[in-house]
Parts: structure tokens; sequence; C-alpha cells
């Protein structure tokens, strides 16, 4: 089958491009013919929070791609729809993520439709996590135009058929991320590359810090600790795409500041394995979100994970015995489990790789569509 790939990968940064990239890797590993399509530039400077969009890796996940499609300039959208008509896809799949490609995604939406070609959203977010007014009119806008979609939880389906309630939507879970884990390292080497203590547990809260991933709670639950008599130390790890000052206001007035370590940036991913083969367990406290890809790393490398109920749901199955699942948004709740899984550890195994068939289900899920 010949599958077309709308989304960011390399110089593009973060999750989805790493996303994009693999499932073009296991769609060719399974006798696909694929084409990727992405941006000439993903966002203009003013509307991204971050640094940049472009990934600084020295040892970037690459595979090869058209750069054609410009947010501003309608008639790359339209030269974009003609150039992958020539590939004569059976399938095109576009990432939705954000409602700023709303416009651009419609018209090359229509004009491949127009050809007969079939469209199919994968959806990681069916609105933006911090939702404006207008996002759910520009999602339906787009979305109307796509004969299925694929969602990576439970969570966003009922989003979607909320929003659009005779869409045909499809569920698979988010694979894990397994590119990192030849990284790996020992833990004493880790924690030594780092500077950071042989003797006390080190929790990582990993990735960008935006508001959604509830971040305040967890400094709130180490402070519970604290006062408990069980130290720990935490390590934020990732680029602050909101005043990273409230948190360190914070800090100071929990008397955590000997008990935090922030590293305000995007980690590139040659020091993806440093972080996570130092910590001796992740923790993500979202409180809203039904995925994280942040998790995902993490269990590629086996590593425990304390995640809140909306969360957990889009881990599979089979990673289950690596979480400890807690409410958001509920510090005391998060304290307790953060005591329970130092006196109580769940095995991190040096030899962990995640099952063969991981990104399969993903590939079986887009044939079943294409099949129906």
């Amino acid at each position: 089958m010949n599958i077309t790939l709308v989304g960011p990968v390399y110089p593009y940064r973060g999750g989805i491009a790493h996303f994009n990239t693999l499932l073009a890797r296991a769609l060719k590993d399974h006798g696909h013919h694929t084409q990727m399509i992405s941006f000439r530039r993903q966002y203009p400077k003013l509307l991204y929070p971050g640094k940049t969009d472009k990934d600084p890796s020295k040892q970037p996940l690459r595979e090869g791609a058209e750069f054609t499609l410009d947010p501003f300039h309608p008639w790359t959208w339209f030269k974009t729809a003609k150039f992958i008509a020539r590939f004569q896809p059976d399938m095109v799949i576009i990432h939705w993520w954000t409602t700023f490609w709303a416009v651009p995604f419609s018209v090359l939406s229509t004009s491949l439709r127009r050809k007969s070609i079939s469209i199919v959203y994968l959806i990681h977010n069916v609105v933006p996590h911090e939702k404006k007014l207008w996002d759910p009119w520009l999602t339906r806008i787009a979305l109307s135009l796509s004969d299925s979609f694929l969602v990576l939880s439970q969570n966003e389906k009922k989003r979607l058929l909320d929003l659009m309630p005779d869409a045909q939507v499809n569920v698979s879970e988010l694979p894990v991320f397994h590119m990192f884990s030849e990284n790996r390292m020992p833990k004493s080497q880790a924690k030594k590359r780092l500077g950071l203590s042989e003797n006390i547990p080190i929790m990582l809260f990993f990735g960008i810090v935006r508001p959604y991933k509830g971040l305040k709670y967890l400094l709130e639950a180490q402070a519970l600790l604290l006062e408990q008599g069980i130290e720990t130390c935490l390590m934020i790890a990732g680029e602050f795409w909101e005043d990273c000052g409230v948190y360190r206001e914070q800090i100071d007035k929990l008397n955590l500041s000997e008990m935090v370590r922030i590293d305000n940036r995007y980690i590139p991913n040659e020091e993806v394995g440093i972080f996570i083969s130092a910590a001796d367990f992740m923790v993500a406290p979202y409180i809203r979100g039904t995925q994280s890809g942040a998790a995902e790393v993490a269990l590629g490398f086996g590593l425990p994970i304390i995640v809140t109920d909306n969360v957990a749901q889009g881990v599979s199955e089979k990673n289950q015995d690596k979480l400890v699942i807690v409410p958001s948004g509920d510090s005391t709740a998060l304290a307790s489990a953060i005591r329970n899984l130092i006196q109580n550890p769940i095995a991190y195994e040096d030899s962990y790789s995640p099952a063969p068939d991981d990104w399969y289900r993903l590939v079986s899920a887009l044939d079943n569509i294409f099949n129906d």
C-alpha cells in the first residue's frame, strides 16, 4: 500500500516529529511504501512559546521527507496536493494536534478528496491542551473532511465523538518510544554525570513544562514528603513554556531549593538516556491530556512511572505493571504514591526492551481502516 504521512519530522523537534518518523519506519518494515510531507516552516516565531522549534540533537531521528507546506503561502497547499497525487497514495495520514494548521489542512484535504484519495486524521489531541474559544470550531472545519480517524486513547475518542458524533473513530494505543533505550547507562554513572547524590531517591519530571502537566502538584507532594522526613531529589528536565520564575518562587516557599534541579532547555536525543538512567522513577502528574510521549520514552527504558489517571489509560496494558496511578490534581495522593514507591520499588530491569509488536498494532489499525 502507498501511504503518505503529513506532519513534522526532523529538523523539527518534539514527540510528534519522533512519532511520525517511527511510524514511517514501522510502515516500511511491514511492506508499505511511504511518502513523507512536512513543513517549510511549522509556526511563526511569534506564536511559538519555546526558543525554537528546531531539534538541536547531534543524533537526530531522520527520515527522508519533502518540505512543501507553508502555513502562510496558500499556493503551497495546492502544490502539495498535486505532489501527493503523483505518488498515487492509497491513504493520506494527516497528524492532528493543533488548530493552527486547520485551514491549510482543510484545503489540502479538500484537494485530495477531489482526486478520490482517502484521508485519515491521526489524532494526538482533538483540541489543544490550552483550549481557546475558537478551537472546537476550527477542529470541526478541518476534521469534517476526513474519511476516518485514528486516536491514541479512549478519552480522545470520547472528545472527538462529543465534537463530531457521526465520526468513524478507531483507537490504537500510543506505542512505546524505544529509540533512545540503547543510550542507557548504569545508574551510578548517570548520577555522577548529573552531579546527583547516590543516597537520595531521584524523581524525574521530563519534557516541556506547561500548565496542564501539573508540576506544581508534584512540588507540593515533595514538600509533604519532606514534612514526613522523606528526602527526595526532583530533576525537572525540559523547556519551560510558562514563567519558570513562578516555580522557583514555589520551590523557595516550600523550602525545596536544595532538593530540586532545573534544566530549562529542550533535552537533545543523545542526553535523554542520561536523565532517565539516573532516575529511580518518573512522575507525570498531568491534570489534562490523555497520553504522554515522555512517559512512552521512559517506558522504553523500563523506568517505573507515577501517572495520573487521565494519562494511564493511554498506556498499553502490557506496560501497566510499570505504572502507579493517582488522581489528577491531588498532591496528597501523589505524595503517598511516591512514598510507597520509594518503600516498595518496582523492578527496573537492566535488559528491558519493548515487545517487537509494539508499533505493529498501530500499523494493523491503519491497515484495518483501509480495508473497512
